[in-house]
């Protein structure tokens, strides 16, 4: 089983994050572009983990203690860079709760064997993605024109601001690909 734990979206800010999704797809047609009711906020990818000790990540988890903090979803921007974009993506401004936040539950999963993060957290919303969608920058980074017209049709628009929200807790998800893309399910909540 694929594990990860995340924030979900405010039905709201969804809501305007998906029409600004169907108002500008057809800008980056070949992207895969992530389906409104799976946008999430991911703090800890896990990865597969056996479903025998399922319970013991949950536990895990319902350890971890974060802060209140509120949440804006603005602006947009592409990984690893906007010349070789393999992921568009919503930007995120936020205190450092959500960050503290992460760090606390890539500490506890480590407890559990899980790898820790090498890569400082960085808060985003991710959209669509082509290639392989990895957004580390890598020594082979190539222009990649698949986001040219995405880039061009952005940058003609006022910058997106989509809503502020305060979460109160956070998810265990399960991830199950399929071939017409990964469908997530809430598998437990945990209380910040």
């Amino acid at each position: 089983m694929r594990f990860f734990v995340a924030l979900d979206i405010d039905a709201e800010i969804r809501g305007r994050i998906a029409q600004f999704m169907d108002g500008v797809r057809e800008f980056a047609p070949d992207a895969r572009w992530v389906a409104a009711e799976s946008l999430h906020l991911t703090l800890k990818f896990i990865g597969e983990w056996p479903a025998e000790r399922l319970d013991e990540l949950k536990r895990t988890l319902a350890a971890v203690h974060g802060q209140l903090t509120e949440i804006t979803f603005s602006g947009t921007g592409f990984f690893p860079t906007p010349k070789s974009a393999r992921v568009f993506w919503i930007g995120i401004r936020v205190g450092p709760e959500l960050a503290s936040l992460a760090s606390a539950v890539d500490s506890a999963t480590a407890s559990l064997g899980i790898e820790k993060e090498q890569r400082a957290f960085t808060p985003h919303l991710t959209l669509a993605r082509t290639g392989s969608g990895r957004p580390q920058r890598t020594s082979s980074d190539r222009v990649n024109s698949s986001f040219r017209r995405l880039q061009e049709k952005l940058a003609a628009m006022p910058a997106p601001a989509f809503g502020t929200m305060s979460p109160r807790e956070f998810f265990l998800y399960e991830s199950k690909l399929s071939p017409k893309g990964a469908v997530y399910t809430q598998l437990a909540s945990f209380p910040l």
